[in-house]
């Protein structure tokens, strides 16, 4: 897939505050997720094409949580007007906007998106269960006494003896990442509460249950790749023992190159994703920031357009980049308060 969108730095002016002239910048400014960053970037650059008097936007991939932070710093001419998120807003990071002066939000979700486990095509199909992916890659998992202890897997066949004997080795975005937020959400935590002891263990003592679920081991087994999801595609390329992680888009662009594993028997399609039947799914989202409407009018141009059918439709230019669209009357509802520039509420969690 070719990522064509210029990363930029933004020019800083002197003062952050928003009446410093919009001239001091005069393109939209959007960071965030890796995983909408293709999505993004395909609005953008349509924009910069049908509009007259509008330069293509700039668009960074800082993942999810990078983006957040650099969203909610501030109202200004240094902070960007938009943040693509491959998750929704956090009441914390919602707070943390409050408190920086960006008070009204659009959220604007998008579509839906599969988190995929894929591998080289030179090497065979992966089968696999959220339990297996647990203890593959689990920092702690149970002794067999009751207890927990650091995860003692080197191969896969020892987490489960169907699995290839090979050397567990899953690369993966780092903690900033919307794609990682999902997947130790849905596959971590969908796969140690098959575990009967560890599921208990979230009545009597849920701060123990969250860190035996989500903690991700440092050993080496599961390496951070950055936010880069076109360098996991190629090292997987270069590696073809290893298994990588990212959204369902980079594989519905590298399929020449990569395949993606079944996940509880169910195959990452189109079709699995946007039915929920595909385990590892999740919604996409981007977040205006209302503050900056007067001064950057083609926020408007630039909402309008990705919420066009043309674009984010069933037939529309971002499903032929992997996006999945939600059901028509979602969309239409979704369309018509992005436009609208409904401020959203304070998330509940």
């Amino acid at each position: 897939m070719k990522q064509s969108a210029i990363v930029v730095a933004v020019t800083l002016a002197a003062s952050s505050a928003f009446s410093v002239p919009a001239m001091a910048r005069d393109t939209l400014y959007i960071v965030g997720s890796s995983t909408v960053f293709p999505f993004s970037t395909a609005v953008a650059e349509a924009l910069g094409r049908s509009k007259k008097g509008i330069k293509t936007p700039k668009v960074e991939s800082t993942g999810t949580g990078g983006g957040m932070k650099l969203f909610c710093a501030g109202v200004g001419i240094n902070h960007p007007d938009i943040t693509n998120a491959s998750r929704a807003i956090k009441a914390s990071e919602y707070e943390t906007c409050q408190a920086n002066g960006v008070k009204e939000i659009t959220e604007v979700k998008i579509g839906f998106d599969g988190i995929v486990i894929a591998n080289s095509k030179t090497s065979g199909r992966w089968d696999l269960n959220l339990k297996d992916l647990y203890l593959a890659l689990a920092k702690d998992v149970p002794d067999g006494k009751g207890g927990f202890q650091p995860n003692p897997y080197k191969k896969w066949n020892e987490v489960n003896p169907d699995l290839p004997d090979l050397k567990i080795e899953v690369l993966g975005p780092p903690p900033t990442s919307g794609t990682r937020d999902a997947f130790v959400e849905l596959a971590m935590e969908g796969g140690c509460n098959s575990i009967s002891e560890i599921k208990a263990l979230k009545k009597t003592d849920e701060k123990k249950h969250k860190a035996v679920c989500q903690g991700i081991r440092e050993d080496g087994a599961y390496i951070e790749a950055g936010e880069n999801d076109n360098l996991i595609v190629q090292k997987l390329i270069a590696n073809p023992s290893a298994l990588g992680i990212f959204g369902y888009s980079f594989l519905d662009q590298n399929t020449d190159k990569i395949q993606g594993s079944k996940v509880n028997g169910v195959e990452p399609k189109y079709e699995t994703i946007s039915t929920g039947q595909y385990p590892i799914s999740r919604s996409l989202y981007f977040y205006v920031k209302n503050a900056h409407l007067e001064s950057f009018p083609a926020i408007k141009d630039y909402v309008t357009e990705f919420t066009s059918d043309k674009a984010w439709g069933p037939n529309g230019y971002l499903a032929d980049k992997g996006l999945i669209a939600l059901p028509d009357a979602e969309r239409k509802a979704i369309a018509q308060k992005a436009r609208a520039f409904t401020p959203m509420e304070k998330p509940s969690h």
